[in-house]
């Protein structure tokens, strides 16, 4: 793929980040549709625009800033993307995951990804929280993975393992933190099904991927969480359900991108603290460390 970065790219754009500031982020967030507000949680930021860092893309969607900001969360050094990056836009699977390399090798050790998807789950209701246990790939089936092309074993090994993507632990720190936010009546758990996008799904599609074990459908996150846990990162990742997908022809129900902000503006208050709660916890318990 002609657009596959380097290790040396990856490295002088984090060795770039790390010399504009002090803050050592051991946590990296990113910010799904309409949830930037984590990002100004943080305490002593530094902020880079996209447009400023070196070989980083630049997100060309509303609802999502394009800034990379540094800080604290409670005294827990983080780094959050206000912003990401999607195959819809036209970039190469390669540029849209390149955060995380740089994650990486800024010293995150763990990930944690917000998203906005669309329910399939006939139990789940607009403005559940979900926690995602696992995903189903549908731009890896047809080929089109972050890790084509040359493996660099420096970032991780050929063939990385997938079944345990989500770390367990920190999914159930996230039920518990959950309960005692008193969120338990809104926080699920499920799989996430990723697909390119963007267009939303058609009525036969959103049956065929609930039939196929999906609970939720966006058009993020997947990706990024391959190329995370190829480089050995521990990820988290969670879905807002913004909109609940038309399962019926009879339905009057049309999907748009204003219901998915609204949703968000809604619950992204309590979603926020569920993070920044469960951030200050990774720092407090060795064993999440």
């Amino acid at each position: 793929m002609s657009c596959s970065y380097s290790y040396e790219d990856c490295k002088a754009t984090a060795d770039w980040l790390l010399a504009q500031t002090d803050v050592r982020p051991t946590v990296g967030i990113v910010c799904g549709s309409g949830l930037g507000g984590l990002a100004d949680m943080l305490k002593d930021q530094v902020a880079f625009n996209y447009k400023d860092i070196p070989n980083f893309p630049q997100s060309t969607v509303h609802g999502h800033a394009g800034r990379l900001v540094f800080g604290t969360l409670k005294g827990r050094p983080c780094v959050c993307m206000q912003g990401r990056f999607h195959l819809y836009e036209g970039y190469p699977i390669q540029k849209i995951t390149l955060p995380m390399r740089i994650f990486k090798l800024l010293g995150v050790e763990t990930v944690m990804l917000t998203n906005a998807a669309g329910g399939l789950n006939q139990d789940f209701k607009v403005g559940d929280i979900m926690i995602i246990k696992d995903h189903l790939n549908m731009p890896g089936f047809a080929g089109n993975n972050p890790l084509s092309g040359p493996n660099d074993e420096r970032f991780g090994v050929r063939f990385p393992c997938m079944s345990d993507a989500y770390d367990r632990e920190l999914q159930q720190l996230a039920m518990d933190v959950g309960q005692e936010l008193g969120y338990g009546d809104f926080l699920r758990e499920g799989v996430y099904c990723v697909l390119g996008g963007p267009s939303f799904e058609t009525i036969a599609e959103c049956r065929m991927l609930h039939k196929l074990g999906a609970d939720a459908v966006g058009m993020s996150t997947v990706h990024e969480v391959i190329i995370a846990r190829h480089c050995g990162m521990r990820v988290f990742a969670l879905s807002l359900i913004t909109n609940q997908a038309v399962m019926d022809y009879d339905s009057e129900e049309k999907a748009n991108h204003e219901e998915v902000l609204q949703t968000g503006r809604q619950r992204a208050q309590q979603l926020e603290r569920l993070v920044s709660t469960m951030v200050t916890r990774i720092e407090h318990n060795n064993n999440y460390a």
